[in-house]
């Protein structure tokens, strides 16, 4: 009963308001995508340092390695950084997950509000 005098009621906007918001929403959606693909860059580049660094942990676990730590080159052995490793790229992948959802959610809202308001892009000739 709620739900039909929501979808009923589009709050009134201004022509100016509906620009903003639409230029806001997409703007989000912008920088959405772009931290998605910087992460999933950063997992990918986890990925193929630890298959090299899986091939030495099967090899010589003892092996000494360099690792960046808040901006300080510091030595592990590869049966040390392994397992960091990993639990850093399964913190990237859950973070990426969480945000493809707020993704869709933002991309839903934006795809009603166009559809609510009419609002379509402006063509620049």
């Amino acid at each position: 009963m709620s739900t039909s005098k929501a979808k009923s009621k589009v709050q009134p906007l201004s022509d100016q308001e509906i620009q903003q918001t639409y230029s806001r929403m997409q703007n989000e959606l912008q920088s959405l995508a772009g931290k998605i693909g910087e992460l999933e860059q950063e997992a990918e580049e986890h990925g193929l340092v630890l298959s090299t660094l899986n091939e030495a942990l099967q090899v010589e676990p003892g092996r000494k390695c360099f690792r960046l730590i808040g901006g300080v080159l510091v030595e592990r052995t590869v049966k040390d950084v392994v397992p960091a490793l990993q639990t850093n790229r399964e913190g990237i992948k859950k973070v990426i997950a969480n945000l493809s959802e707020q993704y869709n959610t933002k991309e839903r809202e934006f795809e009603t509000f166009k559809h609510d308001y009419n609002a379509r892009p402006i063509s620049r000739a």
